[in-house]
């Protein structure tokens, strides 16, 4: 298997458009009302929306490839775009999905790895998440990766309020 990781740029904001509806929606459609998931996917993923992201300079996105299809990606915040008020030590992991069909393949670690390297290249003290606190298996992964639950925080889905557990890595 041939793994790739490449920048994301305004240009790729259509694929990413996809990929971030395809994956969200895989991984919590089966925990969610249509009309939530329906009214999440078309705030949070719409191109304009998008667009703006990208081109906000303390956030970045990376598309992972496995043997040159795309599998996923990587949403990392710095500064003022973290969605927590973190300060400027913090880089945020605020998004690493997975298509379905590629999961328990390593892929999700390679990502992590990535946001880990920035945030060296970067000089951060510790990185951090929000999961989902009924999401047993993405929590599971962090901490077998070093990270630790350190608050939570809230998250819309439509109008239903969920909780997230922050979780943090100190960088060493």
């Amino acid at each position: 298997m041939t793994i790739h990781i490449k920048k994301c740029t305004p240009e790729d904001s259509r694929k990413l458009q996809q990929m971030s509806i395809e994956t969200f929606y895989e991984t919590f459609k089966d925990q969610n009302s249509p009309e939530h998931m329906r009214a999440y996917l078309e705030r949070a993923f719409h191109l304009q929306q998008l667009e703006k992201e990208l081109s906000n300079k303390s956030s970045e996105f990376y598309f992972i490839y496995s043997n040159e299809e795309m599998a996923g990606y990587l949403k990392i915040n710095t500064h003022d775009a973290q969605s927590e008020k973190m300060g400027d030590e913090s880089l945020e992991i605020e998004r690493i999905y997975i298509k379905s069909t590629f999961q328990k393949q390593g892929l999700g670690q390679c990502l992590l790895e990535k946001a880990m390297e920035i945030a060296i290249e970067q000089n951060k003290e510790k990185v951090w998440l929000g999961v989902w606190e009924n999401n047993e298996a993405a929590i599971a992964f962090y901490k077998k990766m070093g990270f630790v639950q350190t608050g939570t925080h809230s998250f819309y889905m439509g109008d239903e309020e969920q909780i997230d557990w922050i979780m943090t890595k100190a960088i060493e």
